[in-house]
């Protein structure tokens, strides 16, 4: 079972410890996922075939598809959980727990179904060439068969972080990840077996991801649960986790969706700028995937505090998250921007796509410093159950938005209007998130104005 001590951290820890015992191992997590997703693509650089890159970089939206849907059961599953424990609900958690299992596995085999299915017309759809086409279709028909195990797998390292368990949380996709990163040079390399190998190495470290949560609640060591007899859609605990997760799966699908377009509209500039487009997308991830992980580690603390009505206590992790953000989002930036060169270079060797991606990547650094308060405000209207809210952020980052900015900005200035487009919907999509925030708490407030003065 959960400890005592691991979930005091949640009401009794000072506000710092409580913030980077919840939100390092998470970062930790992410960093480990963005060195899984660049893996692939340095290796792959490494047979000094760009269109293998570009091929990868094609099938990169596809595959974070699934990634989406488990994040989905993921921050569902979380904001209801840790709101469900702080009103000392266990039983009720324990089902949500169980639902986000067997919902990954059945949406999970449906979408490996419906990809292997229409995967020619998906290919076409996402740009690939007479070049990629093939490379693209081996990647992707092999890494799409692990979707039940990519949605288990984002899903609980998200979920396990509600009982307090954030180093258990990250060792599962770190485990995963680095078995996936030691994988990928036999198998591309040593074997010969170049995008193939990546996709095969891919699909084990999922696996064995999925694997060690599934382990984790087995061996009795959790007060949650991911039994069949546990698992129900009644009582809210569908419509529960499906309003919070659904938002926050949109903004992944609609990331993958924005790449689909940036790539089929950049297929008019060759092979060689949809390979310096990818590469670029690895280099702002770097900020992006640390600040998404600093996000999803408060959240389950402040679903905590709403939950428990420690409103004074929610202020203050809120008000700390937020500075801590900033900093670390400037932070990385400043590295990403000064080895910019250096990082384009680890992936791509031909001189026409390095000088895309470098020219591609500078445009999109230029916002990466607000990507933490970007995520740390929208993990904390998820963590307040604020569906509407943060269904509108969601659409609006990669959505409503994106897509428009994408086409007018590409008309009047042509290819680097396809990437100033995510900057301008960073920046107007902060300020939407900013005002949803404002709103939702002050709402809050008079709902609970009797309760508000409640302390940790």
């Amino acid at each position: 079972m959960a400890t005592k001590n691991s979930m005091d951290i949640f009401s009794k820890a000072s506000v710092p410890q409580a913030v980077f015992n919840n939100a390092l191992p998470a970062m930790a997590a992410m960093l480990m996922v963005l060195v899984y997703n660049l893996a692939d693509t340095f290796f792959i650089g490494q047979t000094h075939d760009a269109l293998q890159v570009a091929a990868v970089s094609l099938a990169a939206p596809v595959f974070l598809m699934f990634m989406a849907v488990g994040t989905a059961f993921g921050i569902g599953g979380t904001s209801v959980i840790s709101r469900a424990l702080g009103e000392g609900k266990k039983e009720y958690a324990k089902k949500v727990c169980s639902f986000c299992m067997w919902g990954c596995v059945i949406v999970g085999v449906i979408m490996v179904a419906v990809f292997l299915i229409f995967m020619n017309p998906i290919l076409t759809l996402i740009g690939a060439s007479s070049d990629t086409f093939g490379l693209a279709k081996t990647y992707l028909c092999i890494v799409v068969c692990g979707g039940p195990f990519v949605l288990i797998s984002n899903c609980y390292s998200n979920v396990i972080r509600t009982e307090g368990e954030s180093g258990k949380a990250m060792m599962g996709q770190l485990l995963g990840n680095l078995l996936n990163v030691i994988l990928d040079p036999v198998m591309i390399l040593g074997f010969g077996w170049n995008i193939a190998g990546a996709a095969i190495a891919t699909l084990i470290g999922n696996v064995f991801s999925a694997g060690y949560y599934i382990w984790y609640f087995l061996r009795g060591n959790s007060s949650l649960s991911i039994s069949i007899k546990d698992f129900t859609v009644r009582d809210k605990v569908c419509s529960s986790v499906l309003v919070i997760g659904i938002p926050s799966a949109l903004g992944s699908m609609l990331m993958s969706v924005s790449q689909i377009i940036i790539n089929s509209q950049m297929a008019e500039y060759g092979d060689m700028a949809i390979a310096g487009m990818g590469v670029a997308m690895k280099v702002i991830t770097i900020t992006g995937m640390v600040c998404m992980g600093l996000g999803q580690g408060i959240q389950p603390l402040l679903g905590y505090c709403v939950g428990a009505r420690l409103w004074k206590r929610f202020k203050k992790i809120f008000i700390f998250s937020i500075l801590f953000a900033l900093i670390l989002g400037v932070v990385l930036t400043v590295v990403c921007y000064l080895f910019t060169n250096q990082i384009v270079g680890a992936f791509l060797t031909d001189a026409t796509a390095f000088g895309y991606a470098v020219q591609f990547a500078r445009i999109l650094l230029s916002t990466s410093s607000l990507f933490g308060v970007f995520y740390v405000l929208t993990n904390t209207l998820q963590a307040m159950g604020a569906a509407t809210p943060s269904l509108i952020i969601n659409l609006s980052r990669q959505g409503i938005i994106f897509i428009p900015a994408l086409f007018i900005l590409k008309s009047v200035i042509g290819l680097t209007g396809l990437i100033w487009a995510q900057p301008v919907a960073d920046i107007l999509s902060l300020l939407l998130a900013g005002v949803l925030y404002i709103y939702t708490f002050k709402n809050l407030s008079k709902q609970r104005i009797n309760e508000f003065g409640k302390t940790a």
